[in-house]
Formats: C-alpha cells, sequence, structure tokens
C-alpha cells in the first residue's frame, strides 16, 4: 500500500516540477544557504518545540536533498530508488503507529526550512497534515525599510504575545487591525483557551476558504481571514459551523478579492456631472414613486453638533429633490440596535441609507453584505470595503484658511488648537491649519490640545496666556455658546472670528443625483470607493465674521479660489515635522492618500498626537474603527 502512495505522491511531485518550470520558476525546494547570504540577520533565538503549519514549510537548510523533492515537498526520484523505499517504510510507520519524533528547522521571515526530517515532512503533507511539530531555531534579520521586513517584525510584535505562527499578512498595520478587532491589548499575553479558540475559527475558515477557490488567490489566508472578520466579528463567528462559513465566504468574496488589490482604495476628489444622464440601464426609474432615503445618527441633534449638522444636510435634500426623494432619520442609534434599525429601514422600503458616523461602519458593512440592493453609504476615510461607499469632506482646506485668518490677527504669535479624534483627517486638519498660520507668520506656535482625553497634558490656553483659539467647528444647539470656530478671547470678551462650515446638504444632494441618475452604477470599480470632495465640490466652506478687516477677507478670498480651482496645495514643497524631520520635496504636492492617513505634526506645533490609553471611552471606540494608521493604500480618481 504504501509503495502505491509513494507513486501517487511521485506523480503530484512530477506535476508541482512541470507547472513551475513551465513558468520559468526554480522546481526544487528553496534552500536557506542561499538566501542567507544576502541577508543582513542580528541574530538567531531557540524556539523550542512548537507546531509548524505545514504549508509555512518551504526548503531546507541545505542543498544536499533539494532536488529529491518538488516545491510542494512531494518526491521527484524515481519508484525504484532506495528513497523511494525509504519513504514507504516511513508511511507504513505513519498509518500504524504515527511519526513522533519532531523535525528539525530553521524559521527565517516565517518560513521553515528543514534541518533533519525532510522525508518526514514529505509524507505529512502527502497526508494533508496541517501542522509538523518541531524544534526550531529563529533567524531574526536586521530591521530595514524593506516592507516585507516590516511586516515581518510585526509578526514578530504578534507572537511575542500570541505564539501564533500560523497566520500571516501581505500588508503593513494588519496585525494591529486584527488585535483592534479582537479587542486586545497589543502587549497582553493570550491564555490558552484564547489561542485554542482563535485557531479553532482560523482552521474552519482556512478549510471554508480552500474550498471556494481561495489558493488562487495571490493574496495569505490571513488576510481574507481579516477581511472575514470585519464584517462578521470574532465573537459571533467562534461558534459558526463549516456550511456556514462557507455560506458567508461567499457572501463576501468580492471583499475578499479586494485584499488582493495594491491600491485597494479608489479616493474620488470631484463629483461627477449629475446634470449628464448615464446610459437609462443604470438609472434608478421610479415613475410614479419617490425613492426613500434615510439617515441613521447614533447621537441627537440637542446633543452633538455633528448630528446637528448632517440633520440640516438631510433637511435641505428633502427641500430640494423634493420631487424625487423622501427622507427619514432615525437618531440615538448606536452598535446594540444598529441592526434592528438598519433592518427596519429596509422593511420600509428604503433604497438608499446614510449612516453619518464611522461607528456605525461595520453594522452598516454587515447589513450591506445581506442587502445588495440598497445603496449603503458610510460617514468616513479611509475604508476599503467593496458593498458599501464611504464620504467624507477635505476640511483640510478650510482649516489652512483658517489658519491663514489666525496668523493675521494673532496678537502674540501663540495659538490654540483644540482638536477631539486622532483619526483620519484629524492630523492634516491640524497640519494644514499650522501651514495657514506659518505662511502669514512664520514665528508664530500652536498649541495643541485634546478634548477628548481622559486627563490633559497641558492646559495652554490659560498656562501660556493665548488669546487666539480654534476649536469645534459647530455650535450644539441646546447648548448656546460663541466658543467655537476661531475666536478671540480679550477679559471677558470673545470675538468670533471664522468659521469652517460642512455643506452636507450640498453633499448628500450630489450623491444621491448620482445614484438616481444611475452615475453610481457608472462609477462602480473593483475596489472600494471613497468620496472625499472639497471646496471645489462646494460642500466645505469657511465664513468669515464682520470683525474680519477687508485686507485679510481679500487674501483669504484669494487663497480660497487658488485651492478651489486646483492652483494651489496646502501640502505642497518641503514639510518639517517635529523633530526636524523632513517630508515631501520640493515642487511636489503631497498625495491625498497620504494627506488622509497623516499621522505626524509639523514643527510649529507645540503638542503631540495622543496615545489609544490616554482617550476616553467614547474616543477609543471611534478610535478603534478609524484611528490614524500609517502605510494605508489608496488610488485617486
Amino acid at each position: 500500500m504504501s509503495y502505491e502512495d509513494y507513486k501517487k505522491a511521485l506523480k503530484l511531485g512530477q506535476k508541482e516540477y512541470q507547472a513551475y518550470l513551465s513558468k520559468g520558476n526554480y522546481p526544487y525546494l528553496q534552500v536557506l544557504d542561499e538566501i542567507l547570504p544576502n541577508t543582513s540577520v542580528e541574530g538567531e533565538v531557540n524556539l523550542g518545540l512548537v507546531q509548524i503549519p505545514a504549508d509555512l514549510i518551504v526548503g531546507t537548510k541545505s542543498a544536499g536533498r533539494r532536488t529529491a523533492f518538488a516545491p510542494n515537498f512531494m518526491p521527484l526520484l524515481s519508484s525504484t530508488s532506495e528513497f523511494a523505499s525509504k519513504w514507504s517504510s516511513l508511511c507504513d510507520a505513519h498509518l500504524t503507529e504515527g511519526i513522533r519524533d519532531p523535525i528539525k528547522a530553521y524559521e527565517f521571515m516565517n518560513q521553515f526550512y528543514v534541518v533533519e526530517g525532510n522525508k518526514r515532512v514529505s509524507v505529512l503533507k502527502y497526508f494533508k497534515a496541517a501542522s509538523i511539530p518541531g524544534v526550531v531555531t529563529r533567524i531574526v534579520p536586521k530591521r530595514s525599510n524593506d516592507k516585507a521586513n516590516k511586516i515581518y517584525f510585526e509578526f514578530l510584535d504578534f507572537y511575542r504575545h500570541t505564539e501564533i505562527n500560523y497566520i500571516y499578512f501581505s500588508q503593513e498595520g494588519r496585525y494591529k487591525k486584527l488585535l483592534s478587532i479582537l479587542d486586545k491589548d497589543p502587549n497582553e499575553d493570550w491564555t490558552e483557551d484564547e489561542k485554542m479558540d482563535f485557531r479553532s475559527l482560523f482552521s474552519r475558515f482556512q478549510t471554508a476558504y480552500n474550498a471556494k477557490g481561495g489558493k488562487k488567490l495571490p493574496i495569505t489566508v490571513g488576510d481574507a481571514f481579516l477581511a472575514f472578520l470585519n464584517v462578521y466579528g470574532y465573537e459571533t463567528s467562534k461558534n459558526k459551523l463549516p456550511a456556514q462559513l462557507k455560506e458567508d465566504i461567499s457572501k463576501i468574496w468580492d471583499e475578499i478579492l479586494l485584499q488582493k488589490q495594491e491600491l485597494p482604495v479608489d479616493l474620488v476628489l470631484t463629483p461627477k456631472d449629475s446634470s449628464k444622464k448615464a446610459p437609462i440601464l443604470t438609472r434608478i426609474l421610479t415613475p410614479s414613486s419617490k425613492v426613500k432615503v434615510a439617515f441613521v445618527h447614533d447621537k441627537s441633534t440637542e446633543t452633538s453638533s455633528w448630528t446637528y449638522g448632517h440633520e440640516l444636510g438631510r433637511i435641505y435634500v428633502e427641500e430640494t429633490l423634493k420631487d424625487q426623494v423622501e427622507t427619514c432619520c432615525v437618531e440615538n442609534v448606536d452598535l446594540n440596535n444598529a441592526d434592528m434599525v438598519l433592518n427596519e429601514m429596509a422593511l420600509d422600503n428604503n433604497k438608499i441609507i446614510f449612516t453619518t458616523t464611522p461607528q456605525l461602519l461595520k453594522p452598516t458593512l454587515k447589513f450591506a453584505v445581506e442587502h445588495p440592493d440598497i445603496k449603503l453609504l458610510n460617514c468616513s476615510l479611509n475604508t476599503s470595503h467593496r458593498y458599501i461607499r464611504t464620504y467624507y469632506a477635505r476640511m483640510y482646506e478650510a482649516k489652512f484658511l483658517i489658519g491663514a485668518i489666525a496668523g493675521a490677527l494673532s496678537d502674540d504669535s501663540k495659538i490654540a488648537y483644540i482638536a477631539d479624534y486622532p483619526i483620519y483627517g484629524t492630523i492634516a486638519n491640524i497640519n494644514a491649519f499650522a501651514l495657514g498660520v506659518k505662511m502669514i507668520n512664520p514665528r508664530a506656535k500652536i498649541y495643541l490640545e485634546w478634548s477628548k482625553v481622559k486627563e490633559p497634558k497641558a492646559d495652554y490656553i490659560h498656562s501660556a496666556e493665548i488669546s487666539c483659539i480654534s476649536t469645534q467647528d459647530m455650535i450644539i444647539p441646546k447648548i448656546p455658546s460663541r466658543n467655537f470656530g476661531l475666536y478671540q478671547i480679550h477679559g471677558d470678551q470673545v470675538t468670533n472670528l471664522a468659521m469652517p462650515i460642512w455643506h452636507w446638504g450640498k453633499f448628500y444632494e450630489k450623491l444621491i443625483r448620482n445614484i438616481l441618475n444611475g452615475t453610481w452604477k457608472v462609477e462602480n470599480s473593483d475596489k472600494a470607493i471613497n468620496y472625499w470632495w472639497g471646496l471645489s465640490a462646494g460642500v466645505i466652506d469657511v465664513i468669515y465674521s464682520q470683525n474680519l478687516p477687508i485686507g485679510t477677507r481679500r487674501l483669504i478670498e484669494l487663497l480660497r479660489h487658488t485651492i478651489t480651482i486646483g492652483e494651489f496645495n496646502p501640502f505642497s514643497g518641503i514639510l518639517y515635522a517635529q523633530n526636524g524631520i523632513i517630508h515631501n520635496e520640493a515642487n511636489r504636492d503631497i498625495p491625498p492618500e497620504q494627506i488622509a492617513s497623516m499621522d505626524w505634526l509639523l514643527e510649529n506645533v507645540i503638542g503631540e498626537i495622543p496615545k489609544f490609553n490616554e482617550l476616553t471611552e467614547e474616543a477609543q471606540a471611534l478610535v478603534r474603527v478609524q484611528g490614524i494608521t500609517p502605510n494605508d493604500n489608496f488610488k485617486i480618481i
């Protein structure tokens, strides 16, 4: 029987050999000794006895036996050879009593190279063993700026607290995202039960994913698993049966395919001309009834200026498109009742649903997978999902203008900026404000404070006696105050100078028109679509106080015009960050994708970006979804 197994294994090896050869690839096992001379090594670490994922065993330490095996570790030597006889004997031992002796191997960049036990690996792989016990020595490379190196060191940080070696990613930042989904502290050691539960779900997912054809995709199983967890969550998936996992994977297959994109997000920077009609078959045709549009808010208009602004936008749409749409809204929706609310919206025949905060991103995505006939949009930035689209405004353009006003009117070159959440776009707003100030007053300093931290590190406004302050963009209707936008304080007198505004009504009008006339489908892409519009689209602006000097007003209008027509970008040329770090080059604009994910502060900003554990619980919930992470990938359209 074992002899017949060898002949079957030999055919598998020959098939793999020919497949590699036909593509011009090396048809034998990789040899670690031939890889290391081209690598700078930091040192070695003894990992002891570990379970090695069989798929990650890719070669041998030395060149001695490499031509005896194809890249899949199936044999290549004749069935009459001594090698075949030994392989068959080992096969018999495995079938009767099991292979008990661990192999010896080196791990390098989370791939394993066998020192002793090549035939054991071959036999166990033939019988589709998921893992193989081995005594492993890790070879640690020196740190570099190479992408693969960065991913590997992220893996090492993850492994240090989990001892999990079977999940790997193709992009930076994904171990951090995984831990965020699992609600685990990066520095927290996992219990044995946690490791067992995670491995169980991952193994079931891997089986279902491979059955769907996942091995053919140029991504790791870890990439696909992360996309799955992004939609369905971890706790709700832990006890799913293989059949349910297979069904769920089929539903989100487009989301998984998105992981193979080097640039998974299309940033749409300008709206399409909605006056041009798309082909008739792409339009929503409703001759006898209005299209129902729902808005879902996580807070109320009485407690949140953000919700208040979006409600003004909904009312604007209701009036502007009164012959075409009918709108409704629901307030105070959180993660506990979002599924129920969205299902009620579907039952009420709403065809377009806007969820107006990043906190509702995950339930929106999950709902969209189950309701492909409904258009779902979430107000957030830098989200790579195929089943929903996201929208946000380039508020940094308005903040630059506000900064220029502050630089012109500040009495003492000290200006305070109060930010709220360290999420995508927020750091760009701070830096754009600082650039606006610097353009007018090169000596001015921006004193940065955060309103959503547990314990403020500094009270610059009082300690530095700052009178010019930029804070929240809008007031809360039930809490009247003059402390909003850009204002000055002299004694007890507050003088409002300017404020940036979000024209959510115009934003929603353009989005809805694009859906109604079919532009939505014309824009369809194999990538995630983020609408990130600015001054040129009329979705943001700056309102000036009558207290603004006419000369300053004229200067700001000139700057506003050049930004609107695309002749000027605030983030252009060499920029100096804190600690003297240089960003960008002369005569070059920072690309929009780098602006969106900006995670550094300019040299004229005094302050820092708060750490996660310094934030309030409310802020932590938002940062888990939208917190700034470097190295995110976009495509601009």
